[in-house]
């Protein structure tokens, strides 16, 4: 079958039907990739229900909220041009403009929904998952199958969440109070096969099931491509001036959603560098390694199938022990004292805990590349900070736990070893043969592993195959307009 259509035969045709009747009994308008990319495209009748909904309220209109561009607020918010922050050289250290893009403005508080509202919707719309027969499984390391669960809750569909046993208690905990399907596996966040393995199980076992897995799913890529793509480059164009550059994309691959939103800068920004980062404890990209980590958020020890890697610039790996430092220094009081004194403003370090574990990584990595290519007041980097520590309360708690109070002494430490001391060690800038090599790892868990083709996979490497792909949106539009035609002609 065509990407983005359905077959149009009968049984098609009744499917769409039931999903239409289904989706008008619970009120359900879906936006199309370029409302969310543009919110303010997006119904006046929408626009008007979510002055009275709140951000995580199960309510269908908040399907128009999975967006970069909401007020931030609580509740009745409407849409602005996205919520960012600006990390000045007496945060980093660097004289480069580091700007963080804010996904705690989500419903859910994470990015996410909006990848897996990649991964849902184009399949509904043509009839290809239908929420009355069957079940969505959303295997992740954490927000993506919080994100799924989201976007079910609101779509009427019963999810299936598959993470780590060893993922932050407040993912469980949301996960069951939406209605979710819980299964834990082995492991934390890098243990990415023993989710696989699971999915296995259930195709075997439940023919009522989906599995939209976030790590092979284009529409989680091109949904990056589209709205995160779009937001960095609306912000660059307000934020920039005449002499500034457009000079990196850094994201932690963690699927190789997110990064996705590189490869549409550089459509735009020719010497974009796309920065792609991982945890040092599992340095899969850096040196073809494996471990366990804490950096919740970046699940790794393979390379994700829709992962562009011939886009990929440079690879930069993250001590976790320093994401779970700055953590504490970002968070309590005497690490927002030892920032004060170094000059940091007040409302900036008011702004730190809206930045996760994922957040202080990509931050991290931001500052390497800075010093590593030795960026300048006129160079911009782009990093995304999926969600906010609202997510790791209990985290912080772990650390006094383990370390005791957080003391000035401490923080200070902190400061200058994990902040200030950022160096350019453990990255790796890529040449031709050197991301090929790394496409190539796909071979042992896709191809061994996932049963894809070794023909697939060459066309993988092909750049007009990620060309026809971020294309398929436009299509996807289309099937969504006509779908939300079928709702408002459905009989009730």
């Amino acid at each position: 079958m065509k990407p983005g259509r359905n077959n149009g035969n009968a049984e098609s045709e009744r499917a769409l039907d039931r999903i239409a009747r289904h989706c008008r009994s619970r009120g359900v308008v879906i936006p199309t990739f370029a409302q969310l990319a543009q919110p303010d495209r997006s119904p006046a009748a929408v626009r008007q229900r979510l002055r009275a909904v709140g951000l995580w309220d199960v309510d269908p209109a908040n399907l128009f909220r999975i967006t970069w561009k909401n007020e931030p607020t609580e509740r009745g918010g409407g849409f602005n041009q996205g919520n960012w922050i600006e990390f000045p050289p007496a945060l980093t250290g660097v004289p480069a403009r580091i700007v963080g893009l804010l996904g705690r403005w989500f419903p859910t508080g994470a990015h996410k929904v909006g990848a897996a509202f990649g991964c849902l919707v184009p399949r509904l719309v043509r009839g290809e998952f239908d929420p009355t027969t069957q079940k969505a499984v959303w295997p992740s390391t954490g927000n993506f199958c919080r994100g799924g669960a989201f976007d079910c809750a609101l779509l009427g569909c019963t999810p299936v969440a598959i993470l780590p046993e060893e993922m932050s208690p407040e993912r469980f905990e949301w996960l069951r109070s939406v209605g979710a399907e819980v299964i834990a596996t082995p492991g934390c966040e890098s243990n990415v096969k023993e989710i696989y393995d699971k999915c296995w199980e259930i195709r075997r076992s439940r023919a009522d099931c989906v599995i939209f897995n976030q790590f092979e799913e284009f529409g989680n890529a091109c949904w990056h491509y589209h709205v995160t793509g779009g937001m960095v480059a609306e912000l660059f164009a307000r934020l920039a001036g005449p002499r500034d550059r457009l000079s990196a994309f850094i994201s932690a691959t963690g699927s190789a959603g997110t990064i996705a939103a590189g490869d549409f800068l550089r459509t735009q920004h020719g010497g974009l560098r796309i920065v792609a980062v991982e945890a040092l404890q599992c340095p899969t990209l850096l040196r073809c390694g494996f471990g366990a980590h804490r950096i919740e958020g970046i699940g790794d020890k393979h390379v994700p199938w829709i992962h562009n890697v011939r886009n990929t610039d440079v690879v930069v790996a993250v001590d976790d022990a320093q994401c779970l430092a700055l953590m504490r220094l970002f968070n309590e009081p005497a690490g927002h004292e030892q920032l004060a004194a170094q000059g940091v403003s007040g409302a900036l370090v008011e702004q730190l805990p809206q930045l996760g574990i994922s957040g202080i990584c990509n931050l991290v990595a931001a500052i390497k590349t800075a010093r590593y290519f030795e960026m300048d007041g006129h160079d911009v980097l782009f990093v995304p900070l999926t969600d906010s520590m609202d997510l790791y309360r209990s985290r912080v708690e772990e650390q006094r736990r383990l370390h005791g109070p957080y003391s000035p002494q401490i923080a200070g430490q902190h400061t200058f070893r994990y902040l200030y001391g950022v160096g350019i060690d453990h990255m790796r800038e890529l040449g031709y043969h050197d991301r090929l090599a790394i496409h190539n790892l796909k071979y042992f868990t896709w191809v061994e592993q996932q049963q894809r083709s070794v023909e697939d996979l060459r066309r993988l490497w092909d750049p007009s195959f990620w060309t026809d792909t971020y294309a398929q949106v436009a299509q996807w539009d289309a099937d969504i307009e006509a779908f939300n035609a079928r709702i408002a002609a459905a009989s009730p």
